[in-house]
């Protein structure tokens, strides 16, 4: 008993856990009575279905019985001296013919209109299961189709009335693939996968029930075995998804080479680490081939079990039969069939119920999510009816103490105890650095968010009082990234309203200056904007957005950045616009830029979440607070930089920084848009890759063929397994008619041995085809990863620009493509041989012993052969319809949780709810189409084989009589066709792993036979003796390929000789590092060339020149290994010797620190070098450029990311390191280069002026403009 507590204690751990997921049955719960009616009715046809086919078998038994008693009345008939008289057998003299047992002998079987007789049973039963199982599958996948139906429908409902920071807490991209993809397995969970499984349990207990009416002796031995299938089965699937496990988890080593590798690509490029990469991701790749051969091995072997248990299962039991039949009678020879096939039948279906029970599991998993959400009640609900609306609304909003945090970071404080006043038909702006809670506010008053603590009032009523939607219909806000929808510039402005005429659009357009630009449009009004406004520019899109503002005649204007995104041209005709419509309504306008604040009434300062100050902008200038600090930074920034437009940049209150330090709550569903959208449109232009030819893949795996050649032989034996049992079957059948009894045991006797030969042999070809296609597979997919990964790191650093080759992806292909086209070599050959030896001894077999019962099977065989087809295609094709049908539906949702916020402002959800239902309408019309033409197809499929048993039987009982085939060879031919068929059928389902196998080579191959831009092979290109180190950037003209509309450097000309410093100084994205990614030949100029030497780059042998250059870059790229290792990198030609290491750290100001760690140069960097710090990993970085003893030392912002007193130490070692080379400084800080030879200043892509630090000072240009003003160059 205490063996069961424990049990029921875990029990209980497990109910907790699952306390949380949702019953199956509650998966019904959107069901109205009549689905309910239908899913009833549509059950018990499947339970009648079910019964269907152990019924056939006791027509069977008793078609088996005629047979056997015909047979023995033609053999005793062959003796001249018998007759057949009144049913009984005489002799000539008319005694009554007795056998040994003094039984009489009964005769006279009319055996054509027996077997007619069962015709007809079987063409019943056929038509029956044609009937129910086309309501089974109408009945199901209707009732299905109408309740996932209502389910999307509530969730997107529910979804859209969440409140805003339920959407901070949950992305949008994963509510879209709830909406999608959950749904889905929701409804394959309560569609026609319970109706199989309904018929298949049924088929398993009627099975049984046939055994145990039939002969329960024989049905309890069957049984008694029956264990050893099942924990075989276990066992087998136990073992393999541990080695797959252990497999993965090997191959994550290697993976994380290759990750690793891939993200540091121009680290490795640049020190010519390629083969030595290649060689250590092979080794890690050896022992996930280990596992993999294991895994194959092992599944060998338990195939090999089950097939021979199976096969000595069938000896026993016919061998028992065989002794019930004959020495105590209990039993007929159908009876024995019967009871036989039932429980085979019975076993057979309980294991492919199996998969139905996944299919439910995943249901329910999905359920929890999508279930949990449609029960959450929003904590404000956009949509209720509650709330009061006031009469008359004069505007006055007033905050009291008001503290809040975001619900999706709890722990950051946003406002803290804010209080202040904003009057009815005043302009008040909002200033202060980001994070500031400036934009958070606007969104209080929206009721986005509740606060915390404290209230916001309106008019004195607390906007908690208030009904929603009416608060938000006064409401007009213009945001600094304005949302517009996929649709027309018109349908965009109404929006705002509901029921306005064209006549009030065009009006908004003209007082949001927007009238004009649109009229120039071909389409006027009618122009598409775009998914996202996407066709439209910035400019052009905020005043769209302030029309669709106005439309809505607010009583309060919220301006939330409302200019920051545009250049100076727009900004000027949006801020006119802005100010025309600002008189009397109360405005609230958030800025960084002076000239929008400037002729506000009231500005208020915000800092840390509290409003320190308020006034004028005089007032406010006297107090010297956060206002004055901010005009100053301003101001100073007008005199000194030679850019016109100058945002706050300076001191916090630029706008990226903003961005990160929201964590861009506003900006999130804009990068998931994009983030989302852009990968999409990529692969569908990637999916359609013609499939790769099969020779191409059985090339790369030419060296296993031993391999391949065991593993055919043992698919081959395991092919004629099949036919060869069909002989024995008939063969067993055949010896009840034997008179003599020691003749027929002796013969059940041998077969029985034949049955333990077969089984014995089918275990080893199945082992011996496990484990040679494993074997040859394994070694195809290491060298194919080994070879890939080549491929990738010799491609040129443009390549890994684009989205579709980040490293992530990169990594994803070497994993899955690899192992994927392994479906196309070994296994995939096994299975053909398999099926092809299987099919042609069968029709050997069968064409030998009938060949006229023969040719009337085949004509079914077609059918037969295309139901199986029909059922994988439904499968298969009806997924895919149904995605089609559902795209249009998901662009509405995805497009709507996107742009949630503007949606909430403009108080749209509904309309958004019902363009959504709408969308829905198709797909449902054609999923009911649908459940009818599957439910056809499934019924013809059923009873296909019905009809074709119906037909040959009958004929082959007209054969039995008229041409005296022996009634053995009929069951022998039957069952061997059927079984070819059979074999047909499991050949033609692998071939989508076939297919896929093919695309994944095809993908792979793709990226082999991809020839690089530029060349990193030992063989092109010049290389010659004394390399000096003059460089030369004639007219270079670049663009990167992943944004090909910048120009990045514009005509850069610039020359070092030998032994000089360069120095770049320029603000940020003015092309400086691009410069340097050049000389490494990382990519090459669109127009220009870069001289070095003499030799133009393009000629230049690229190991060769990279050989010349070391890089120390402003976050180096160190390699999880010790940091000894981490130096060798420098040069991996040769292997550097440990005193080389120790001689350029001490150059680097390393060593010191090196010899203070526990393991010295053995430390582990960990990865990324994150167990260092920054100025230590400058070091090693610096040690690694020195051992390369290189002509050109490139420093890119080598020392700007480090604190003063490391940077010292840094620019020393920097500073020894640049004797006697020539050396590329990329400067931060300007007192870094005051002692270059050459100072170049770049602006946009060109030098606007050079020289030594002296004569720029004397020029007083650009250089002394940066020099006086100290300013952050970057």
């Amino acid at each position: 008993s205490s063996w069961i507590k424990i049990g029921n204690n875990e029990q209980d751990k497990k109910k907790k856990e699952n306390a949380l997921s949702i019953g199956y049955f509650q998966l019904f719960r959107f069901a109205t009575w009549k689905d309910i009616v239908m899913m009833v009715v549509g059950s018990v046809c499947a339970l009648v279905h079910g019964a269907a086919s152990p019924l056939m078998l006791l027509v069977y038994g008793m078609m088996t019985n005629t047979f056997v008693d015909y047979e023995r009345e033609v053999q005793e008939l062959k003796d001249p001296n018998k007759t057949c008289n009144n049913n009984t057998i005489y002799w000539v003299n008319g005694t009554v013919y007795e056998t040994d047992e003094n039984t009489t002998l009964y005769c006279g079987v009319d055996i054509e209109a027996q077997m007619t007789l069962f015709a007809y049973y079987y063409v019943g039963i056929g038509f029956g299961v044609l009937i129910v199982s086309y309501f089974q599958i109408a009945f199901w996948v209707t009732a299905a189709a109408k309740q996932t139906q209502r389910i999307r429908k509530t969730y997107f409902r529910k979804v859209m009335r969440m409140e805003i920071g339920w959407f901070d807490c949950n992305s949008v991209g994963e509510l879209n693939t709830r909406i999608s993809d959950d749904i889905n397995k929701i409804n394959s969970a309560i569609a026609d996968q319970v109706s199989i499984f309904i018929e298949r349990i049924s088929t398993f207990i009627f099975g049984f029930m046939v055994g145990f009416i039939g002969g329960w002796k024989l049905t309890l031995v069957v049984i008694a075995v029956s264990p050893l299938i099942g924990i075989g089965a276990g066992l087998m699937a136990m073992a393999v998804a541990r080695l797959t496990g252990r497999e993965l988890k090997a191959y994550a080593k290697a993976g994380a080479v290759a990750d690793e590798v891939l993200s540091s690509i121009r680290t490795v490029a640049a020190f010519g680490g390629e083969e030595k990469e290649a060689e250590r991701y092979d080794r890690n790749l050896v022992e996930a081939q280990n596992w993999g051969v294991k895994r194959g091995t092992i599944i060998g072997v338990f195939q090999g079990y089950l097939w021979c248990i199976i096969f000595l299962c069938y000896g026993l039991a016919f061998w028992y039969g065989s002794k019930l039949v004959i020495d105590t009678k209990e039993m007929t020879a159908g009876t024995l069939i019967q009871v036989f096939f039932g429980v085979l039948m019975a076993a057979m279906n309980l294991g492919q119920a199996s998969p139905c029970l996944e299919a439910f599991a995943s249901g329910r998993a999905a359920a929890k999510s999508i279930f949990e959400t449609i029960d959450r009640e929003p904590e404000i609900d956009c949509l209720s009816e509650e709330g009061h609306k006031l009469d008359k609304v004069k505007g006055d909003i007033e905050f009291h103490n008001i503290t809040f945090y975001y619900p999706s970071r709890p722990d950051v404080k946003i406002l803290d105890n804010l209080s202040m006043q904003i009057r009815a038909g005043e302009t008040t702006a909002f200033v202060g650095p980001s994070g500031s809670g400036k934009s958070t506010t606007v969104q209080l008053i929206q009721r986005f968010y509740d606060p915390k603590e404290g209230t916001v009032t309106l008019d004195g009523h607390d906007i908690r009082t208030l009904n929603i939607q009416w608060l938000r219909s006064l409401i007009g806000i213009v945001e600094q990234e304005p949302v517009l929808f996929a649709t027309t510039i018109a349908e965009n402005i109404r929006f705002g309203r509901p029921g306005v005429t064209m006549e009030d659009i065009i009006q908004a357009a003209k007082e949001a200056n927007a009238y004009n630009f649109i009229m120039e449009l071909p389409q006027k009004f009618e122009t598409m904007v775009g998914e996202g406004g996407g066709q439209m520019s910035g400019g052009q899109k905020q005043r769209i957005a302030i029309a669709r503002a106005l439309i809505r005649n607010p009583k309060i204007l919220l301006l939330d950045m409302a200019t920051s995104a545009l250049d100076n041209e727009s900004e000027a005709v949006v801020q006119e616009a802005l100010d025309n419509v600002r008189t009397g309504r109360t405005t609230i306008s958030i800025a960084h830029r002076l000239s929008t604040i400037r002729n506000a009434d009231v500005i208020i300062g915000f800092e840390h979440g509290q409003a320190v100050e308020r006034g004028t902008h005089s007032d406010l200038l006297g107090k010297q607070g956060v206002y004055f600090t901010l005009v100053t930074l301003q101001s100073q920034g007008q005199t000194n930089t030679t850019s016109e437009d100058f945002d706050l940049k300076a001191g916090g209150f630029s706008r990226g920084s903003r961005r990160s330090s929201k964590s861009s709550l506003r900006l999130r569903s804009w990068s998931q848009l994009s983030n989302d959208f852009v990968p999409d449109q990529r692969n569908d232009a990637e999916e359609h890759v013609e499939p790769a030819p099969v020779a191409r893949i059985l090339k790369y795996n030419q060296q296993e063929w031993p391999y391949m050649l065991l593993g055919s032989l043992g698919a081959a034996v395991n092919g004629s397994v099949n036919p060869v049992y069909a002989i024995l079957f008939s063969q067993i059948l055949g010896t009840f008619a034997i008179q003599d009894l020691n003749e027929q045991r002796k013969q059940i006797n041998g077969i029985c041995v034949l049955f333990c030969v077969v089984a014995v042999a089918s275990f080893i070809s199945q082992f011996l085809q496990g484990y040679s296609f494993a074997k040859s597979g394994e070694l195809l997919t290491r060298r194919l990863r080994k070879v890939g990964f080549q491929a990738m790191l010799k491609q040129e650093i443009g390549w890994f620009d684009n989205p579709i080759n980040s490293p992530g992806a990169l990594t994803t292909r070497l994993a899955t493509d690899a192992s994927m086209v392994q479906g196309a070599t070994g296994s995939q050959i096994g299975m053909i041989v398999n099926s092809v030896t299987s099919i042609g001894v069968s029709f050997i077999i069968a064409f030998y012993f009938s060949w006229k019962l023969t040719l009337v099977i085949l004509c079914f065989l077609p059918l037969i052969g295309l139901s199986g087809v029909f059922q994988a295609k439904m499968l298969t094709g009806f997924a895919n319809e149904d995605k089609k049908a559902m795209e249009e539906a998901g662009q509405v949702s995805s497009e709507a949780l996107a742009n949630i916020r503007t949606i909430a402002g403009l108080a749209k959800e509904s309309s958004f709810v019902d363009s959504y239902e709408q969308k829905l309408e198709s797909p449902y019309k054609s999923a009911k189409k649908k459940a009818n033409i599957y439910g056809l197809c499934f019924g013809f499929a059923q009873c296909v084989i019905f009809m074709a048993y119906a037909a040959s039987f009958r004929y082959g009982g007209f054969l039995v009589r008229a041409e005296g085939l022996q009634y053995m060879f009929v069951f022998r031919v039957i069952s061997a066709v059927v079984i070819s068929g059979t074999a047909l059928g499991r050949a033609s389902s692998f071939t989508p792993d076939y297919a896929k196998a093919k695309t994944a080579a095809a993908q792979f191959f793709k990226l082999l036979d991809r020839v690089p831009k530029i060349s990193i092979s030992q063989s092109d290109g010049e290389k010659w003796e004394n390399f000096r180190g003059e460089i030369h950037f004639l007219n270079c003209k670049f663009t990167y390929p992943t944004r090909p509309d910048t120009q990045v450097l514009k005509g850069l000309r610039v020359s070092v000789k030998p032994g000089q410093t360069l120095a770049f100084v320029g603000s940020s994205g003015c092309g400086k590092s691009t410069s340097v990614q050049l000389l490494e030949r990382f990519y090459d100029p669109d127009e220009g060339q870069v001289v070095i030497d003499g030799v133009p780059s393009h000629s230049v042998n690229v190991p060769f020149l990279r050989s010349q250059i070391g890089i120390v870059s402003q976050e180096p790229v160190l390699f999880d290994c010790s940091i000894a290792e981490n130096i060798q990198y420098g040069d991996n030609t040769r292997s550097v010797s440990m005193e080389e290491i120790i001689e350029a750290s001490k150059k680097a100001y390393l060593h010191d620190f090196v010899m203070t760690l526990p393991d010295k140069y053995e430390t582990q960097v960990g990865a990324q070098g994150s167990q260092l710090s920054r100025g230590q990993k400058q070091r090693i970085a610096i040690a690694r450029a020195i051992v390369r003893n290189p002509k050109i030392l490139l420093l890119d912002e080598a020392t700007s990311a480090l604190d003063t007193e490391s940077e010292k130490t840094v620019q020393t070692a920097l500073d020894e390191a640049r004797k006697g080379r020539t050396c590329i400084v990329i400067a931060h800080r300007l007192s870094t280069i005051q002692t270059a030879d050459i100072i170049a200043v770049m602006s946009h892509g060109a030098v606007i002026e050079q020289g030594t630090h002296d004569k720029l000072m004397a020029k007083r240009g650009a250089y002394y403009k940066l020099v006086t003003t100290g300013a952050p160059i970057s």
